[in-house]
């Protein structure tokens, strides 16, 4: 499959450059669509939990963009991985949750692990699928979680430095972890921010992902 066609499916449209960037320098022989469904993240934020409702959305949204001609699907919204989940049980090509990837990158990093998201409702999906992966594995860690919506704001409004120095702060923060989590896709730029640490690997979720993909799909 020399040219598959991944299908990145948003809840936002701050997420979409960092991850179409990544495909052209990792994987630009890929050809990338994307869906934006921006009501997703208010909901959820209205509805305070995943509902069996949203989780329906999600797989009808898997579905039209595989009957559009997808390979493979990319989400890339990162609070809502149970409904990922469901998606992929119903689909028969590959379906990434957006953080998978990079939270197998931070397991094999160590057992202490900071996260910092962006958006609030990311934590408790996030902090969920590492402690799954930890129990696969036998591994028991310590997680340490923030969230900085004031770096999400200033991104939509147009201050990307802003942003980025929020982040950078945050992660100031956290002084003890091996692996360092950037919970969002929107905030890889930020990780340049952030001053190398010895013995703490930074880890965003675009590069990561694409190259899962990658080699899921023979590219």
């Amino acid at each position: 499959m020399n040219s598959p066609r991944i299908a990145l499916i948003h809840a936002t449209p701050v997420a979409i450059d960092p991850i179409v960037s990544a495909f052209k320098r990792l994987w630009p022989a890929a050809r990338t669509t994307s869906l934006l469904e921006d009501s997703l993240a208010p909901d959820l934020a209205a509805d305070g939990k995943l509902t069996e409702r949203m989780t329906e959305r999600f797989i009808t949204l898997a579905r039209y963009v595989r009957g559009s001609g997808a390979d493979a699907i990319l989400f890339t919204c990162s609070a809502f991985g149970p409904a990922i989940e469901a998606a992929r049980a119903a689909l028969d090509v590959p379906v990434l949750k957006p953080n998978e990837a990079m939270l197998d990158e931070a397991l094999a990093a160590g057992t202490k692990i900071g996260l910092i998201a962006t958006f609030a409702p990311s934590i408790p999906s996030l902090k969920q699928e590492l402690e799954d992966l930890a129990m696969q594995k036998g591994v028991k860690l310590s997680i340490r979680a923030t969230a900085v919506p004031s770096a999400l704001a200033a991104l939509h409004d147009g201050q990307p430095a802003e942003h980025d120095r929020l982040i950078a702060a945050a992660a100031a923060e956290m002084e003890e972890c091996e692996a360092l989590i950037l919970g969002q896709f929107s905030m890889a730029s930020a990780a340049e921010s952030i001053p190398v640490r010895v013995g703490r690997k930074v880890l965003t979720s675009p590069a990561s992902a694409v190259m899962r993909l990658k080699k899921a799909l023979g590219g």
